[in-house]
């Protein structure tokens, strides 16, 4: 009864060990581990539907501020912020939140523009403007012509 104990023994005293030297290497995470939301704020339309679609209402678009906030301590990892968001900018990231003595929000605020993207985005505007004040024209136009029809 000793001996294939003594066998197993002698294995794996020269095999490389089956656990990992966690602070030393880092630890592999699968593609599907649910870590922590992360926003790409950059692409993100402040549009709010991950708050609306948030079961545990852990975040928070403040659409005047161009900020997005999550509460990490609220936040359940459920996806259901990631799969609605429009702009696909909320990534579930698999690396844990680190842990932490007292609750805490991660707020991300979007960038300040440059002059040139200033430019474009009141171009955009103003083309946006336009395009409005003639689909009103049109409209009125329409209604004038309908009301002519009407009267004849």
């Amino acid at each position: 009864m000793g001996m294939p104990l003594t066998g197993m023994t002698l294995k794996n005293l020269f095999r490389k060990p089956a656990t990992k030297m966690y602070p030393l290497q880092a630890p592999q995470y699968s593609s599907r581990s649910k870590g922590h939301v992360t926003n790409i704020i950059e692409d993100c339309i402040l549009c709010g539907i991950c708050e609306k679609r948030c079961p545990t209402h852990a975040i928070t678009v403040d659409k005047a501020a161009e900020s997005w906030t999550i509460d990490n301590f609220n936040c359940i990892q459920c996806l259901s912020c990631v799969r609605a968001c429009p702009k696909k900018c909320l990534v579930m990231e698999p690396e844990y939140t680190k842990a932490a003595t007292s609750k805490s929000t991660q707020t991300v605020t979007k960038p300040a523009l440059s002059e040139a993207e200033q430019a474009a985005k009141a171009a955009r505007e103003q083309e946006k403007q336009e395009r409005i004040a003639a689909a009103l024209a049109k409209k009125a136009a329409k209604q004038v012509a309908e009301a002519d029809t009407a009267n004849e």
